[in-house]
Parts: C-alpha cells; structure tokens; sequence
C-alpha cells in the first residue's frame, strides 16, 4: 500500500484524504472498502426502498390470489406501481422544497425519507382494515397511496446515494450501486418472504408463526416499516454544492425574465403543456389514432421550448439592457418555476447532446421490459405449478436475496474492472437466457431442484445487470438537480417494468395458461435492448471513460493505487 499524500485534497463530500475511494485489492481491502459508513447506510436505505413493494407486490399478489381474484384482475391491481414511472412530475419539489421541521432536523435527504416512511407505514396499516371483496377499488386507491409515498422515498433515497459519492469516485459508485441493490432485494426478497411463512397452512414450515390471515400479516408489515427508519438515523446529511448552482441558476433567469418578460411567460406556457401532455398519455386518455396527435402536439411544443432554452444560456441572454433592471416578486416566482420544473431536463439535454440523451432514455425504458413480465406473474405461476406457500417464500425470496445480495457485489467489483458498458451487455445477455429455465419448470412441473437452479440464475444474472444500469444512471446525473434527473431516468425504466407488465395477466390469459411460452417471451422481450446499446456503446463508453479520467486525476493527486 502506497503512503497517503500530505497535501492530497480532501474529499468534498467526507471531509477525508487518502485512498478510500481506490479499487481493492486483498480480501481485508476489500472488505474495508465495502464496510464503508456510507455504503453500509445506503445498504439500510436500499432495504426501505425495496421493502413496500412486499406490500403491493408478491404478498398483495399472494393475497389476491387466494381470495378467487382472476389473473388478469391481479395484473391490473399492479398498475399501482405506474407511481414509480411517474415519480418524475414531482421529483422536482423534492429536490426544492423541505419538509417542515423534518428537513431542518435531519437535513434535505434525510427528512424527505423519514417522512415517506411514515406514509408508508400508515397506508399499509389502513389496507389491513379493508374488505376487498366489498371495497377492491377502495383498496386500490391506498395502495397506490402505498406507491406514491414509496416512489417519492425512492426519488430522495436515490439522490442521498449519489450526493454520498463525490464524482471523481467512479468505483465508490459502481459499489454504491451494488449496496443499494443488495439493499433493496434484502428488503423485498427477504423480508418479504417472512408473509408467506406466516400465511403458510400446510404444515410445511418450520416458522414458529404461521397460518395467520394477511390481514394481521399487513398490519406487522406496517410495524416493520417504522423499524427500517434506523437508516434514517445512521445516515449523515452529505453536503453537496446544489443550493449554491440552483441560486446561480435562479439569478440567471430572474434577469431573463425581466428583460424578457414575453418569452419567459412563452416557456412557462410550453413546459406546462408538455406535462399536460405527459399527464394525458399516463392516464390513459390516449389511445389509437389518438397518438399520432399526441405526438405532433409534443414536438410542437418540445422544439421551441428547446430553442428558447438554448437561446437563454447565451452570456447576453439577461443583459438586453444597459440600465439596472428591477427583479419583482413575480420574477422571482417564474425564475423559481423554471429552475425546478424546466431546467433540470433542459440541462440534462444540454449537456449529453438531444442524440445521446434521447437514446439513453429509450434503452433505460427497454432493459427490464422482459424481467418485469416475469417477475409480475411469477407468484401466480409459483402457485399454479403446484408450489406451496412455504416453498415459494424459501426459494423465491430467501434464496433468491442472497443469490442477489453475492452477485450483487461480485458484480460491482467485476464492473469496476471491465466497465458498466460491458457490464451491461454480459448481464443484459444472461439475464435474456435464464427466463429459458421457468420455461423448463413450467414443462416439468413442481421440481424443487429445478426451481432452485432457476432462482438462483435468475437472482444472479438480475443483480449483475442491476448494479450496472443503477450505475450508468447515477453517473448521468448532474448533483445540482440529482433527485430530478435520476428520477427521470428510474421513472422510464419502471415504466417498461410497471405500466407495461401491467398486462402480463393478459398475456398469460391469451396464450391460454401456456407458462413455457410465456416465459419464452420475456426472453425474446430483452434482446432490442441490447441491440440498441450496442448502436449507442461509443457514447456510453465515451461517458464512462471520462468518469475513469476523474478517479485516475484524484488518484494522483492522492498517492498510488492500492
């Protein structure tokens, strides 16, 4: 090991010097390296981040199901989680606004994650006292209560993970990712498996508690919720430069808007109809020809808002005059609009190029597409196989959290070795060919050997492609609008994930209960993805090496690699 540079920078986010953020080497270095404060806190974090998707996912699935709910009713009831493909509308707000007396106590991140929290914990309690045979619609609206305060946690918890990780620490970032993921599987596989050990009446499980209804089942899993809060509590507020560059960008355009009233008022009016627009599209007000219209609306109001924008970043675009120009309230009040609603996507385009930015949206929207079918009905295939619920909670959840949590890490340090770009690639491949396997089982039937090796290559090649998509989106994120942008990327993906697997019930139905041919395509349903990262690899390659040129510059300047 190399001696620590004396006059080596300190790290802007944790006030250290030396080699914390270098590759290691060794079993021990290695396990410094991933015992980090931080990356133990977001480990935390990812495991309340994954942990309500126990709540209306496979337990609210499980539960339906055995209530006599169709397939394709269970399919739909999981549109609830169009919340985490639409947490974008509103992430700007929690990158700009704090919580009352939460956020001046715990800091920014923290307080808008502890108040998530105890929404979550309140709506499930609530969905433990409703008849959903008499109020299904009703019990749909609090799970999807469930989502929304779940999908805003995962917006501040995003951004809390990439504010902790200074942008010259490309590896501290492929880790962070790889803990977040370990995190969030521990939270929804782990966890989550304790409700069907609890619900199990076969007499099967070895759990002391079991056969209980899924009524008290939800109300200890709202319990559990209050018990993740530690996270909150051990994690420390990064400081982080955002205040000062979101200032800087609002003087800029309270200048604009006063020399520039007309054009101000212009862009204000295209940003708005744009996010009507998106509404419109989300809500299912659109359909058929209907989106040929729709989209003719969206570039007319995308191109000149882009163009307005590029002209605003001019030196002289606030200087139209020579004398002083008085800043109203008003002004203020539009320049604060633009800053928070407008200019984190204008900056994310501005600075990837309208090609790149483009393309890497449309791959983040195709990557899970496949996953996410197979993940949707994979408890209704479980059952309908022949599995008991003791068995679906071992191998599904228990073994698949470790398998995630081992590859999880394996995988990061693999990635910060050859790339994410190749990361991507290999995981995205295996990830396409393990959903061969559930076809296998689905042939085959109730094989306990078979199911396991399924679990295990599906848990594998998931968390390896996982902790490499998390990183690619994390380094595209600017830290003046961290929580918008990186929403704005999670959201797209979810929504392949959510809005569309929507209609893997659907699916199933329509292939008339064929399970091998179902899983056969969500294997197909992977492969344009990697076709189109493959067309936009220099891009991306280009990305990552200039975040590699900023962890060689740091290491430098702080000694040698270990």
């Amino acid at each position: 090991m190399s001696k620590r540079n004396p006059t080596a920078t300190p790290d802007p986010i944790t006030g250290r010097t030396g080699d914390i953020s270098r590759a290691p080497v060794g079993w021990a270095s290695i396990f410094r390296f991933y015992s980090q404060r931080r990356l133990l806190t977001i480990f935390l974090l990812g495991m309340a981040s994954g942990y309500p998707w126990v709540m209306i996912g496979s337990s609210m699935t499980a539960w339906l199901n055995e209530m006599g709910f169709t397939r394709a009713t269970i399919g739909y009831f999981g549109a609830v989680f169009a919340a985490y493909s639409v947490n974008f509308l509103w992430s700007p707000l929690v990158d700009r606004i704090k919580v009352p007396l939460l956020s001046d106590w715990l800091g920014h991140r923290r307080g808008w994650i502890l108040f998530c929290q105890f929404g979550v914990a309140a709506a499930c309690f609530g969905l433990a006292h409703i008849d959903f045979t008499e109020s299904l619609r009703f019990a749909g609206m609090v799970a999807l209560t469930i989502a929304i305060f779940s999908a805003t946690q995962d917006i501040a918890i995003d951004a809390y993970r990439i504010d902790s990780v200074g942008e010259h620490e490309a590896r501290v970032q492929s880790a962070a990712a790889a803990m977040a993921t370990a995190g969030w599987w521990t939270g929804f596989a782990g966890l989550g498996a304790i409700p069907f050990f609890l619900t199990d009446t076969s007499g099967t499980s070895a759990f002391f508690l079991q056969g209980m209804e899924w009524a008290q089942v939800y109300q200890w899993l709202a319990v559990v919720m209050l018990l993740l809060s530690a996270g909150v509590w051990l994690a420390q507020e990064p400081k982080t430069a955002r205040g000062a560059k979101q200032r800087e960008a609002e003087l800029h355009y309270q200048q604009i808007a006063a020399a520039q009233p007309r054009q101000m008022a212009a862009l204000m009016l295209l940003a708005v109809a744009m996010l009507l627009l998106i509404i419109a599209a989300i809500s299912g007000q659109v359909g058929g020809v209907g989106w040929l219209f729709w989209l003719a609306l969206m570039v007319a109001a995308l191109v000149p808002l882009a163009k307005t924008l590029v002209r605003f970043q001019t030196p002289t675009a606030g200087a139209i005059t020579t004398t002083p120009v008085r800043i109203s309230l008003g002004h203020r009040t539009v320049a604060w609009l633009v800053v928070t609603l407008v200019e984190p996507l204008a900056e994310f385009f501005r600075r990837n190029g309208v090609r790149f930015a483009l393309s890497i949206l449309l791959f983040v929207l195709l990557f899970k597409v496949g996953e996410a079918f197979l993940g949707r009905m994979s408890i209704v295939f479980y059952q309908e196989v022949g599995f008991t619920n003791a068995e679906i909670g071992l191998y599904s959840k228990l073994v698949n959290w470790w398998v995630t949590i081992a590859f999880a890490l394996i995988g990061s340090y693999v990635n910060m070795r050859i790339g994410i770009l190749k990361g991507l690639f290999i995981g995205g491949s295996a990830m396409a060919a393990s959903n061969l396997l559930f076809s296998a089982l689905a042939l085959v039937g109730p094989d306990k050997t078979l199911l396991l090796a399924a679990v295990i290559t599906d848990g594998f090649t998931s968390a390896w492609s996982t902790v490499a998509f998390v990183a690619l989106i994390s380094l595209m994120a600017n830290r003046a609008f961290t929580a918008t942008q990186y929403a704005l990327m999670a959201s797209i993906g979810t929504l392949g994930r959510t809005v569309l697997a929507a209609y893997s019930g659907v699916v199933v139905d329509w292939l008339d209960g064929n399970w091998a041919v179902f899983f056969l395509l969500t294997t197909v349903m992977v492969i344009p993805s990697l076709l189109f990262l493959w067309f936009i690899r220099r891009d991306v390659q280009r990305l990552e090496d200039a975040s590699r040129e900023r962890q060689a510059a740091w290491d430098k300047e702080n000694g040698d690699s270990l």
